[in-house]
């Protein structure tokens, strides 16, 4: 584990994201809350908050952080077409994870791991009717606070 004992404690926020592609009737499944588990989006926000917290218990040699914020948002993205000619519409939902702390170290790993989380959660509750959901990219979007300063993916 990092030594962290001589920094000291500065506002720490990180932003995550991940991308969920479904096939088009799971999709309206989760907009209208008519999925056989239950409001998808509102138990995987809170899978998501639940794991950001637990974050140092899942991965060796991070750091346990008193986590001050976290919000986990989905966006609906709409229909996209991702294969051939005779493929089936899907849609696409964006998960968005914000975490903030005082602290020595950032809280990248925690944004992170929530959005995995949340993903992961969304497709646990679609499985039943639609094994093809895809996760990901999962990437960084953004970090403040820190000796290493600001950090902002640059847009793809």
């Amino acid at each position: 584990m990092v030594d962290i004992s001589a920094k000291e404690p500065t506002v720490r926020i990180a932003v995550a994201r991940g991308k969920i592609t479904m096939k088009a009737d799971t999709a309206d499944l989760v907009r209208h809350g008519d999925a056989a588990k239950g409001d998808v989006l509102a138990v995987a926000r809170l899978a998501g908050i639940g794991a950001s917290k637990l974050t140092s218990q899942l991965i060796p040699l991070c750091h346990a952080i008193a986590i001050e914020s976290v919000n986990v948002e989905f966006s609906d993205l709409g229909q996209c077409f991702t294969g051939g000619i005779n493929q089936s519409p899907e849609a696409e939902f964006l998960c968005t994870a914000t975490v903030k702390t005082t602290g020595k170290t950032g809280v990248e790993m925690e944004a992170m791991t929530a959005v995995c989380i949340a993903c992961l959660t969304v497709y646990d509750m679609v499985k039943g009717v639609d094994r093809g959901v895809k996760i990901g990219p999962i990437e960084l979007v953004q970090k403040s606070g820190g000796k290493s300063g600001d950090y902002r993916a640059t847009q793809s």
